[in-house]
Parts: C-alpha cells; sequence; structure tokens
C-alpha cells in the first residue's frame, strides 16, 4: 500500500492507495480512519481496481483545521471532490461508510459528474432518515449518543475515559467476535489520540446540527446507479432506513447482510469484497479489454 499526503485545496489529507486502474474511493466513518478498509483495499486492487482511501479532514494524519464550519458538510464533500479531480481524472467509484457514506450521498447529489457509481455502507438516505426519525421512537433512542457530542469537553472527556472504553466497546459490542482484534482497536484508538482528532471528529456532528440544511433541506435525489450494502444488525440504524428509497435514488440496488453489524464490512469483509467487485464489474472489464488492445 502506498501512504501519501495530497494537498487538496485548503487541506491536506493523508491517503492510502493499492492498485492499477479505475479508482475507487473508499470514505470510513466515525471513529474511524482509512485503516477501516484494510480488509477491502487489497481485494479491490487485486480485482484490478486503483482503491484509495483518505484520513477524512480531522482525522488521524490528515488535517485538522480549528472551527465548527470547517467540518460543515458541504466542505467535507469539496474535499472528496478535490481528491477525485486530482487523483482519478475527474470521475471514480465512491465507497462510504457511516459518516463516510453522508459525505458520499451529499457528493452524489450535488456532483453526480464525478461519481460513475456510489455504494453506501450502513449510512442512511437523509431523506430517508428524516422520515424514520419523525415515526419511528426507537431511532430517536438509537441516534441519542448523537446528543451527547453535542457538549464540547464533556463529550471528549467521556469518550477518552478508561483508555477509550466507549469506543471499544462501540466495536466489540455488536461485531462478530472475529472482525476486531486488540491490535485493530489499538490503532483506532491512536488514531483518536492524535492532537485534535476527537474534538475534530466530533465537531461532524456539531457541525451538522448548527449547519443543517444539507442533510434536513430538500430532499436530495440520487441519479447514478447506487448500492446499499446493509448489516441488519446495526445497533445505531434500523432496517426501516433502507424502504422506500426509490423515492430519491431512481437506480438502486439493497444487498441485505442479516448477519453484520454496523460494521459491515469488518463484520462481512468477504462478502462486502464481492458486492463492491461485481457492482463495479463492467469498468473492470472494460479496463482488462483497453490493456489487451493497447498490448
Amino acid at each position: 500500500m502506498e501512504h501519501l499526503q495530497l494537498q487538496l485545496g485548503e487541506v491536506s489529507l493523508h491517503v492510502v492507495a493499492a492498485g492499477q486502474g479505475p479508482a475507487v474511493i473508499m470514505l470510513h466513518g466515525f471513529p474511524e480512519f482509512w485503516y477501516s478498509w484494510r480488509l477491502q483495499i487489497p481485494a479491490l486492487a487485486a480485482a484490478g481496481l486503483r482503491a484509495i482511501a483518505p484520513d477524512m479532514r480531522g482525522y488521524n494524519l490528515s488535517d485538522k483545521p480549528y472551527g465548527l464550519s470547517e467540518y460543515a458538510l458541504d466542505k467535507l464533500v469539496a474535499d472528496v471532490a478535490n481528491l477525485i479531480e486530482q487523483q482519478a481524472r475527474g470521475r471514480a467509484f465512491v465507497v462510504g461508510h457511516d459518516w463516510g457514506g453522508v459525505v458520499a450521498w451529499r457528493l452524489a447529489a450535488l456532483r453526480p459528474d464525478l461519481v460513475r457509481k456510489l455504494a453506501v455502507l450502513n449510512a442512511p438516505h437523509p431523506a430517508a432518515y428524516r422520515r424514520v426519525l419523525g415515526n419511528n421512537p426507537l431511532q430517536w433512542l438509537r441516534s441519542s449518543y448523537i446528543l451527547l457530542f453535542q457538549i464540547p469537553w464533556l463529550a471528549e472527556w467521556i469518550i477518552r475515559a478508561g483508555d477509550f472504553w466507549l469506543i471499544e466497546r462501540a466495536f466489540k459490542r455488536q461485531a462478530s467476535p472475529a472482525a476486531f482484534s486488540a491490535a485493530d482497536i489499538e490503532r483506532y484508538k491512536a488514531a483518536l489520540r492524535q492532537p485534535e482528532a476527537l474534538t475534530s471528529a466530533l465537531n461532524y456532528y456539531r457541525a451538522a446540527f448548527w449547519h443543517s440544511r444539507p442533510l434536513f433541506g430538500p430532499p436530495q435525489i440520487i441519479s447514478v446507479p447506487t448500492l446499499l450494502i446493509w448489516g441488519e444488525r446495526d445497533l445505531y440504524l434500523s432496517n426501516q432506513l433502507t424502504r422506500g428509497l426509490n423515492r430519491w435514488v431512481s437506480d438502486l440496488r439493497i444487498a441485505r447482510l442479516p448477519t453484520a453489524s454496523h460494521w459491515v464490512q469488518n463484520d462481512s469483509p468477504e462478502a462486502v469484497n464481492n458486492l463492491l467487485i461485481d457492482f463495479f464489474a463492467e469498468a473492470i472489464l472494460n479496463q482488462a479489454t483497453d490493456q489487451q488492445v493497447t498490448r
């Protein structure tokens, strides 16, 4: 794997990449970093794709700008757009999990010209999230941690307590026993120990609350081919969030993984890898054909 430090507009992002071929941009969620794709990057590279996984703005080895507005959703989208334009010749497959999925939904709505295909893992379409919050009290309970995250200093103190015990519990509580080793969890903790990293990660939630129009404004219509991969044992997100999406996503396929949790790509890496490779297969085949023709 290649480790790169890329200047993308106003921020420098640390990026891990592998393989040659059509680009796949892989966006992690909270409280992760590029490492959450460690089981996907080699598989996609071996299939003939260029897997590119950034540490998102504020995470791990990427820049951590000061101020809540620096983590507004459209700033995060602009980072990914700049990455695609610089590293993928202006068009890429985009994969997002959790917060990375939220960014991916928004990118596909605003800049469909940059997105060849969209794959989202356990991240709700904003319109579906609003709908389910309005009629499912259990989803309010599942999302209650977001209210804690709004409180400066207190949220950071609670999360750091006991050597990031809550982070370890979040991974272990619902994932399969084999999904995260002790060494894996230590890497996630180490990333959050980077100066200002935890506050920057929490600022995603805080900025979403105070700069909410992208999430709670008019519904985002997705026109690019879309694959939603959903672990059905998610403790944070109701399976109701996968219903009725055709209202906002014109070309949609849903793959449900009944035994996978919110950490779906860690629980079921082989299934996720196969789904992604199959979804991107046409571009892989075209790339191989072009290489044969030019020999």
